[in-house]
């Protein structure tokens, strides 16, 4: 006989490539994860996957019987979130989100849902590096920008608009850019891709300053420009309380970035409740036109 849970470790094992993420995804030894692992593969007299030096890598036979495990333990979540009294949610729900949004404007949000299903666990992560949602085993995580191809399922949040920013020391000390052409002569705080899409009559351009300041994270971005170290491209939500109380100054508005926008992801397939239910509250806290 099958056991539910070694069926859960399978996949988990599957969609994280190996053993040791999948342990940690999982909160257990590695050594638990190859004894679930081992012994299903006995119940069912099939070598489900073939161990690498990089992991695991699913064989023929375990990529057939990943699907139709994966879509039970979907089932059997539905049916447990059928049952569940007055529409609770239970059991444990993962998120990944921006460090540079996720604590100021998503963390009231999880604490109300918290609060209102205290039968849920959450594992909430903030992190500005993008995250392999199916293989990390995030149940959602929330995106900014422009969402590039990928089977997962995205829910539009709200816009982001963009600004080209500097501090009023800067500007006193450096001037102000009039152009793209003068921009690229001066100093720039670089945020991950050392690259920037603005606007230039009606097309998209992309220009790639100059700057001796870079780093992962937008928050540390917008320090520097306001410690007048250079000109950033900041969202709005990060810019602007700055462009409001005057320590920031925004430069060739002409030439603002095209706008994209906030979205939740999550993995292909039935959304869980307990996903369906947080987009939703997302979408009513923080969704705008």
């Amino acid at each position: 006989m099958l056991a539910l849970e070694d069926l859960k470790t399978f996949v988990a094992v599957a969609d994280a490539g190996g053993l040791t993420p999948a342990a940690r995804r999982l909160g257990l030894s590695k050594s638990i994860v190859s004894r679930r692992l081992l012994r299903l593969e006995r119940t069912l007299r099939v070598q489900l996957l073939t161990r690498t030096t990089r992991g695991a890598a699913l064989t023929e036979a375990g990529a057939t019987f990943r699907e139709h495990a994966a879509r039970a333990l979907a089932e059997l979540d539905a049916a447990r979130d059928a049952l569940s009294p007055d529409g609770d949610l239970c059991g444990l729900l993962r998120i990944s989100a921006p460090l540079s949004y996720g604590p100021t404007h998503l963390s009231p949000v999880l604490a109300e849902f918290a609060s209102r299903y205290p039968r849920l666990r959450m594992d909430v992560s903030y992190t500005d590096q993008i995250v392999d949602v199916i293989g990390e085993g995030y149940d959602a995580a929330i995106r900014i920008g422009s969402l590039p191809d990928s089977s997962l399922v995205a829910r539009r949040i709200a816009p982001v608009r963009a600004h080209v920013v500097a501090s009023p020391a800067y500007i006193e000390k450096h001037g102000t850019p009039r152009t793209l052409d003068e921009l690229l002569e001066h100093e720039a705080v670089l945020y991950n891709i050392p690259m920037w899409r603005l606007t230039d009559r009606g097309r998209t351009v992309t220009i790639r300053p100059r700057g001796r300041f870079r780093t992962d994270n937008g928050m540390a971005v917008t320090a520097a420009a306001l410690a007048g170290v250079g000109i950033a491209l900041l969202p709005d939500f990060l810019a602007g309380p700055h462009l409001e109380s005057g320590r920031l100054v925004e430069l060739l508005p002409q030439h603002r970035p095209p706008d994209v926008a906030i979205y939740v992801v999550r993995p292909p397939g039935r959304a869980p409740r307990k996903v369906a239910v947080l987009t939703e509250l997302i979408v009513q806290r923080l969704g705008r036109r």
